[in-house]
């Protein structure tokens, strides 16, 4: 599973009308597009895709966020896709990502950082799978 890879752009993002020029970025970095759909979560099933956070003192605010507005959910495709797509998006925090990466040129806070991006090809898997019931048959 290390070419594949799962992104959101988050509620932030969509409601900015960044999901155009986010997705540019995806392709011009030479990642494919596999799946893509646009969806909104409902603050059970954020809170499912999150329960990982539950007993952080932010997963509240987390789940309210994430089911605050669309989202844009996709598998993505490219040699290293995870890790690859980690650099990409940058640092969680948009003040320390490096010049050019998507949360540096999208993200307004650590809080609304624009995009998730998948940790591991594990979570890669697990993750896609949440949204898209054939993640392996893609």
């Amino acid at each position: 599973m290390s070419n594949r890879t799962f992104t959101m752009i988050k509620p932030d993002a969509f409601a900015a009308g960044h999901t155009g020029s986010i997705i540019q970025h995806i392709e011009a970095a030479g990642f494919k597009l596999i799946a893509m759909k646009l969806t909104r979560l409902s603050a059970e099933k954020a809170g499912e895709f999150y329960a990982v956070h539950k007993e952080r003192p932010f997963y509240g605010e987390l789940v309210d966020f994430m089911s605050s507005g669309p989202i844009v959910a996709a598998i993505l495709e490219k040699d290293n896709a995870v890790e690859d797509f980690r650099k990409l998006i940058g640092a969680t925090n948009p003040a320390n990502a490096e010049e050019g990466t998507i949360r540096k040129l999208y993200a307004r806070s650590v809080g609304e950082n624009a995009i998730h991006g998948s940790d591991s090809n594990e979570n890669a898997a697990i993750e896609g799978s949440f949204f898209f019931s054939a993640f392996e048959r893609i």
